[in-house]
């Protein structure tokens, strides 16, 4: 009954009429289920099923598969090193269940990184009128810092660092994208400013051009 026939009606089925495609699939039902007995009486004879899905034998006991047939498994036990810097980009929204506790306390940062977990954060952290005015803030990207993930919940808890500004921005977007890879884009100090030429404008001399090569 699960089995679909599917046949080509053309000009000639046209001429000969509907006996002619009636039969038509009725040979084709024929040399079917012919067919699956066949198949049927060679698995009885080998004592093995076979799905379309997996071709490998079936047996109760997964120690008897050859190693072809077995997906391997394992279990983390501990963080060795934590390369993330924890910090994402994304946006802040309320809580879908308004009668909570939950939604007295935090609202929900969900990260543009899909690889990201949503996370948690207080509402002490998001702007004064936040709660009262979510939409104003629904295209605003903000940066969270990943605190913590307890084991019995399904999100992460945070902290909201800074607002970067309007999603689709390059200067929003750009900060963004160095703050989630621990990129140190900050003034450089007084210090290092002093290493550089302070007579401006400053030139090669023309004694430093010939002892070197020139790759310009």
């Amino acid at each position: 009954p699960d089995v679909i026939i599917e046949a080509q009606f053309d000009d000639n089925d046209a001429e000969h009429g509907q006996d002619h495609l009636q039969d038509t699939l009725t040979d084709e039902i024929k040399k079917l289920s012919l067919d699956t007995r066949e198949k049927g009486k060679a698995a009885a004879v080998t004592g093995v099923h076979r799905t379309k899905q997996d071709d490998g034998p079936k047996v109760s006991d997964p120690r008897l598969l050859p190693d072809e047939f077995l997906q391997r498994t394992a279990k983390v036990v501990y963080i060795l090193e934590k390369k993330h810097s924890r910090a994402a980009t994304g946006f802040i929204k309320l809580l879908a269940d308004r009668n909570s506790e939950l939604f007295k306390r935090c609202a929900m940062f969900s990260p543009v990184d899909h690889r990201v977990p949503r996370v948690y954060v207080p509402l002490a952290d998001c702007p004064p009128n936040f709660v009262t005015k979510p939409e104003a803030y629904s295209q605003m990207l903000f940066i969270c810092r990943i605190v913590d993930w307890k084991e019995d919940s399904n999100f992460a808890s945070g902290q909201l660092c800074k607002s970067l500004g309007q999603a689709g921005e390059i200067e929003p977007e750009s900060e963004g994208i160095l703050t989630e890879y621990g990129v140190d884009f900050s003034d450089f100090s007084p210090e290092v400013l002093e290493c550089l030429p302070q007579n401006l404008p400053w030139v090669i001399s023309p004694g430093e051009l010939a002892k070197r090569r020139d790759l310009r």
